[in-house]
């Protein structure tokens, strides 16, 4: 019954950093093993990052790895995605996905989706 809520995006010029937050509720954070995926205009939802149950593993992209870092905080029972020296080409909606099974770079072994938040990097 996880439910998951993306924001932090925004318009910003290449070069530059934004941190996205995806707020879950509904369910043990720690219980969840949590995704970023990104879908621009006209194209496929791709894959970005994810990060285990627990924490313990995190797995890129290669298109991001060195520029983003996926985190959580039990606490706050929130995951961010650390975007820096953003490129024109990570122009999309991101969006946060929980997975009860493993963390992967597929989207269909995400069972819980958010509503996106757009980021929009000007050249």
């Amino acid at each position: 019954q996880v439910q998951l809520v993306e924001s932090g995006g925004g318009l910003v010029q290449a070069g530059g950093s934004l941190r996205l937050s995806c707020a879950a509720s509904g369910g043990t954070f720690s219980s969840y093993a949590m995704g970023w995926f990104r879908q621009a205009p006209g194209k496929e939802r791709e894959f970005v990052a994810a990060m285990s149950r627990g924490g313990g593993g995190t797995y890129y992209a290669d298109s991001v790895k060195g520029r983003f870092t996926i985190s959580g905080d039990n606490a706050k029972n929130t995951v961010y995605l650390q975007m820096n020296s953003l490129k024109p080409e990570d122009t999309a909606i991101y969006y946060c996905a929980a997975s009860v099974f493993y963390y992967s770079s597929s989207t269909a072994s995400y069972n819980t989706w958010g509503q996106g938040t757009q980021v929009t990097v000007s050249s």
